[in-house]
């Protein structure tokens, strides 16, 4: 090991130790927003669910939009009945709907179940799947979203996913993160793939 590698890596440290020295425990749950136009937005909160259930955290899930769809995470999830409440409360995608008044009931239901589980203090994660969507088309406003959002218990986290994050949503996250398409398989005609997409 090159002395001039580690006397960079020992000041690397204390630069890294003093920003530390900064920061505070937030002592209530973060409200993180997770958009773009690239894959991975929801994946990245069911990494999350993961990295809170390694911590034995209570979790919930609302997913909007998705309806019936059978996915991979909610089949391995369903293997944590104690410690992960899933509901999936949309009726698919708008375009298999296609009934715009349907589509408003179904996601305002679907976010009146997010509230009372975030309010509740029972839970430490909440995710709120492809929530954005419903923004996206109007289902729901942003003036509701944040309310709700920010009337949570202390305990409650809260991830909110889809593309189209709208600014007030944003602006009310501690975090949030876009996910920006580069490349994508679909744009060269392959379809979903189990167990990578769904």
């Amino acid at each position: 090991m090159s002395t001039e590698h580690n006397e960079k890596m020992k000041q690397v440290q204390a630069e890294h130790r003093a920003k530390m020295a900064e920061k505070t425990d937030a002592e209530r749950g973060l409200m993180l927003v997770h958009t773009g136009n690239g894959k991975g937005k929801s994946s990245s909160a069911f990494g999350v669910i993961a990295r809170a259930l390694g911590w034995k955290q209570r979790v919930g899930v609302v997913q909007f939009i998705k309806g019936k769809w059978i996915t991979g995470e909610r089949q391995f999830f369903n293997r944590f009945p104690d410690e992960v409440t899933w509901h999936t409360m949309g009726e698919g995608f708008t375009w298999d709907t296609q009934d715009r008044e349907r589509d408003i009931a179904a996601a305002e239901a679907a976010f009146a179940k997010g509230c009372a589980m975030m309010e509740s203090g029972e839970y430490d994660l909440i995710v709120l799947d492809e929530i954005n969507i419903a923004l996206r088309y109007e289902y729901l406003t942003p003036e509701a979203v944040t309310e709700g959002c920010l009337a949570r218990h202390p305990r409650t986290s809260v991830i909110l996913t889809g593309r189209d994050a709208p600014q007030m949503v944003m602006d009310a996250a501690d975090l949030v993160s876009e996910m920006g398409e580069i490349k994508h398989p679909f744009q060269a005609g392959i379809k979903a793939r189990r167990g990578v997409d769904f």
